[in-house]
């Protein structure tokens, strides 16, 4: 019965920014570790950014490092501050919610037990 929904997705231009927002329904909040991936077409889902149960402790993918932004608002919902985005940036972007126990399993799809259906994000040149 738990439901995590995406949001803030959308068509832009190299350069721009766009925030994404993640609310998790269906639980009652707590401090869970939450990330977000990204895949693109014919690509593998891919690591951006994931948040730790201590709100300081964050993880950040080599390819957006500098430029996204993983934060918190609650304990049920999670922004994602893209910056300078280029098309390479463009990808369906997946909220993923209660990981494994522990830091290490934070950057692996297999960790998290619910997953959002996604926003689609487009970079054009």
């Amino acid at each position: 019965q738990v439901q995590v929904v995406e949001s803030g997705g959308g068509l832009v231009r190299t350069g721009d920014s766009l925030r994404l927002s993640c609310v998790v329904f269906g639980r009652t909040p707590d401090t869970y570790a939450m990330a977000w991936f990204r895949q693109g077409s014919g690509n593998e889902r891919e690591f951006v950014a994931a948040a730790a149960r201590s709100a300081a402790t964050t993880f950040y993918g080599d390819s957006v490092k500098g430029r996204f932004t993983i934060s918190r608002h609650n304990d049920s919902t999670l922004y994602l501050q893209m910056t300078n985005l280029t098309p390479d940036d463009t990808s369906v972007y997946y909220c993923a919610d209660e990981p494994m126990s522990g830091t290490s399993w934070l950057r692996d799809t297999g960790a998290y037990t619910y997953w959002g259906q996604g926003t689609q994000v487009t970079v054009s040149s």
